[in-house]
């Protein structure tokens, strides 16, 4: 009787330390919604020449469950926690309007993730970070938005060939490393020119009003960028690792939904 108590015993502790991994593991892996489609909370406002929390012309807004970034000022929201370790999923399609000095250029925006320092840190607009570029035929680019420093800095496999001063990403490529500029997604036209409805051969993103479904995956010191469920970009050796998410505005209206992150486990 003992022995059978004793195995019955046993059996209940391994179900309870089960249970209690698989909890631990949801709890892991359960998506955090970073927008709950009423309003901006957990995020701030920044606004160049203004600060925080300081948008008289409105250009951050929630209509119909949708973030309105009206880019007629620039700046981003940010926001109030940082991150590290996590799949950023969010869904993004440009609006009509443009404003100077952006009112013919292509429509411009980005995703900027590790954000750390200062606000406004960065050209008195964003703060220091790994941007994700969000801009017609360029989504999906890396650029590194820092103080010129190694503290901000990330390696990618490249081409050989650079389009003007810029990187390309190839996959197999060599390691191209840069603390400055750009690495450019996979498939950017070697002809770009920024202009206004821009559209390259290779284009992943869709046609301007039609929305588009954008993932960054950063584990580790490493970030991918997924454009409609395709690898466009990659990179590893990424200093900062964790920080803020910011989301710009450019000069350009873009709206964005279904903002999501994923945490990820590193074991």
């Amino acid at each position: 009787m003992k022995i059978k108590l004793s195995l019955t015993l046993a059996i209940l502790v391994l179900l309870g330390c089960a249970v209690q991994a698989q909890t631990k593991s949801q709890k892991k892996t359960s998506p955090i919604s970073l927008f709950n489609g009423k309003d901006l909370d957990g995020w701030y406002k920044f606004v160049q020449h203004r600060g925080r929390d300081n948008d008289p012309k409105n250009v951050f807004t929630v209509q119909d469950g949708v973030i309105r970034i009206s880019g007629e000022e620039w700046g981003c929201i940010t926001t109030e926690e940082e991150y590290e370790n996590y799949k950023l999923s969010l869904e993004f399609k440009w609006g009509g309007k443009t404003f100077e000095p952006r009112l013919e250029n292509a429509r411009d925006s980005g995703i900027l993730l590790h954000s750390v320092g200062d606000d406004g840190g960065s050209e008195g607009i964003w703060m220091y970070s790994i941007e994700c570029q969000v801009i017609e035929g360029g989504t999906g680019d890396f650029i590194v938005v820092g103080d010129g420093s190694d503290a901000f800095s990330i390696t990618s496999p490249v081409a050989k060939e650079k389009q003007g001063s810029s990187y390309v990403y190839l996959e197999g490529g060599e390691n191209g490393t840069i603390n400055r500029g750009r690495v450019n997604w996979y498939g950017r036209d070697p002809n770009w020119k920024d202009v206004i409805d821009f559209r390259g051969n290779q284009d992943v993103e869709k046609p301007v009003g039609k929305w588009n479904k954008l993932e960054c995956i950063a584990r580790g010191d490493e970030i991918e960028i997924y454009l409609n469920g395709k690898l466009v970009n990659r990179a590893f050796a990424v200093r900062p690792n964790k920080g803020k998410i910011q989301i710009q505005s450019e000069g350009a209206e873009i709206l964005f939904r279904k903002i999501e992150l994923t945490p990820l486990s590193t074991e």
